[in-house]
């Protein structure tokens, strides 16, 4: 008898290699129900914070659209021609300064390498403004010499004063091009990464100008104004749509998390039920077999 619990001691430290113990089972199983709460809660706030960012979007698209009859329209990122950039460029790319957002980010990234790398094969200088800590850190690696600019931190919701300082910013140095890079908002579930090419304003008769009467018509500083005017507009624009974006990406994130999670639980849950059912039986197999020898 003393021979047999002994054994059984030794059977029960020592579980099957590879199979994991009905402790640490539950302990997953707790920490996996703890994120997905965690997730679930970050999709609701995402949705509010969605439902307000699509409210100043909506409310600023007609804001911008004047401006857009002056520079053109916008352009997809992916597969950019750059043969008809100048000579010295700007490019202000958008990204978020926090995570947990999906491929917003590294997305952006990869297209914005790619305009670089054709840039570069051009033979066009360039300069990188990057707004956001995730673009910041993402970048600074292979173009910590083209970042003339990063901004962080930056106060949620975005507000018409902050991009007429990066405007002004802009206006400091004599850029050929100004080039917005955001992710332009499309649905709940779909975005699409835009660029925005401007170029200054220094012609009255400019062929974008038709229709438009300058008041006074020859002063040096008219067309500066406009053009500084004009570049705030699309930068808040871009931020608006790359801040909608972001809430959007959010929150189908925190949803595929909050799935997976759900997911994880129930593979977690029958690997428990298995281990307990396995270890009921080896006890009753164990309490059968000490009686079946105390009655032999």
């Amino acid at each position: 008898m003393r021979l047999a619990s002994s054994g059984r001691a030794a059977f029960r430290a020592a579980p099957s290699r590879g199979m994991a113990t009905e402790k640490q089972l539950k302990t997953r199983m707790l920490g996996t129900q703890n994120i997905a709460k965690i997730t679930k809660s970050m999709k609701m706030v995402s949705a509010a914070k969605l439902r307000g960012d699509q409210t100043r979007l909506n409310a600023g698209r007609p804001f911008a659209k004047w401006a857009s009859r002056i520079t053109g329209e916008d352009k997809e990122l992916e597969d950019l021609d750059v043969s008809d950039f100048p000579q010295n460029n700007l490019i202000i790319a958008m990204y978020t300064d926090k995570g947990l957002c999906g491929g917003v980010n590294t997305i952006m990234s990869r297209m914005i390498k790619q305009a670089c790398a054709k840039l570069t094969a051009a033979g066009k200088s360039y300069e990188l403004v990057v707004l956001g800590e995730k673009g910041k850190s993402q970048l600074r690696r292979q173009f910590g010499d083209k970042i003339a600019v990063a901004v962080t931190e930056r106060v949620m919701p975005y507000n018409f004063e902050l991009a007429t300082a990066l405007a002004q910013d802009t206006l400091d140095k004599d850029y050929e091009g100004v080039h917005i890079v955001y992710n332009k908002f499309k649905s709940a579930i779909a975005y699409v990464p835009s660029v925005k090419c401007i170029t200054p304003l220094l012609d009255n008769n400019h062929e974008s100008l038709n229709g438009y009467s300058m008041v006074p018509k020859k002063h040096p500083e008219t067309l500066l104004n406009l053009y500084e005017y004009t570049l705030a507009t699309h930068i808040y624009h871009s931020l608006l749509e790359n801040a909608t974006s972001e809430q959007s990406s959010r929150m189908q994130a925190m949803e595929n998390a909050s799935k997976n999670a759900t997911e994880m639980i129930e593979k977690l849950n029958l690997q428990y039920n298995r281990a307990r059912q396995a270890r009921i039986t080896t006890e009753l197999i164990e309490i059968i077999s000490g009686a079946s020898a105390l009655e032999g």
